[in-house]
């Protein structure tokens, strides 16, 4: 199990690297500190395109397994190229990773970047009202815990990022864990594998998406491979008929044949998917204001 989760993180730093620079054309901003917690410094890398910027942004989550690993900008930057070169300023998000931190830990982090993100829009050239998110496997869970118990928050906290709203416009998740009550329990497969998942069992409900579909949630795309093991395709199914319940824009594209992690031509559709997702929902005339 362990091992396929390294593959998935692999394959997405690995994906569309190409050795020749393209510092022509991206702006990388290294190691931006958003938090702190037990003394260290919660980072992302920023991705902004030197020309035809559009002022969106998407924010990914660095995540397989609730695993987090930074990986030198220089090398993850062309797997984002898709994105960028059609404009998009992405925001590679790390967040406390396992074995440390556990699923609840890591939803607050990346909460905390959205509102960090947001707060300093002006700063990174985005539009703090056309943010999307999206993430494969485990970030694909984060990216919907995003989407689905998002908040406006805190007016009255001392800290000024948690007074900023956490909401975004736009999700896409590949082949996300959208109901995680039953990978908790102690006899699951997956908590003896996932150390993130070992936290109290009636937090459960807080942390799975399935749970907390609501009309205000933002258009969500999903993408799953119809022969996924370690996430099945049924995760996806329910959380798209809860989204059809609650009339969310939402859709699931099946990839036939295809298992946990895209690889060659299913890669390429996947990305050629969540791109034009983006380029729909967070166009500036169609963006709905989350701020």
């Amino acid at each position: 199990m362990r091992r396929a989760v390294l593959l998935v993180l692999l394959l997405v730093f690995s994906v569309g690297i190409d050795p020749a620079r393209a510092d022509d054309e991206v702006k990388i901003i290294p190691d931006v500190v958003y938090g702190h917690k037990l003394g260290l410094a919660m980072t992302f890398d920023v991705f902004q395109p030197k020309q035809d910027a559009n002022g969106a942004g998407v924010l990914f989550m660095v995540s397989g397994g609730w695993y987090s690993r930074w990986t030198p900008p220089e090398r993850a930057k062309n797997f984002f190229k898709p994105l960028w070169e059609k404009g998009f300023t992405v925001f590679a998000v790390r967040h406390g990773s396992s074995p440390k931190f556990t699923v609840p830990e890591a939803v607050a982090d990346v909460r905390r970047s959205v509102r960090y993100v947001r707060l300093n829009a002006k700063r990174f050239g985005v539009d703090a009202n056309r943010l999307g998110v999206y993430g494969g496997s485990a970030g694909g869970h984060l990216s919907l815990m995003l989407g689905t118990t998002s908040d406006g928050g805190n007016e009255k906290a001392k800290d000024e990022v948690l007074r900023v709203s956490n909401r975004v416009a736009a999700v896409v998740a590949f082949y996300p864990p959208t109901d995680i009550r039953p990978m908790v329990r102690p006899e699951s497969r997956y908590y003896k594998n996932f150390p993130a998942l070992r936290f109290k069992l009636d937090l459960a409900d807080d942390f799975s998406p399935l749970l907390h579909v609501s009309q205000d949630d933002p258009p969500t795309l999903l993408i799953h491979g119809d022969k996924d093991k370690l996430v099945p395709i049924d995760h996806s199914q329910k959380i798209l008929a809860a989204f059809n319940e609650q009339q969310v824009t939402a859709e699931l594209v099946v990839i036939e044949g295809a298992a946990h992690g895209f690889r060659g031509a299913d890669q390429s559709r996947a990305s050629g998917l969540l791109v034009r997702w983006f380029e729909k929902h967070l166009a500036k005339e169609t963006a709905k204001g989350n701020g």
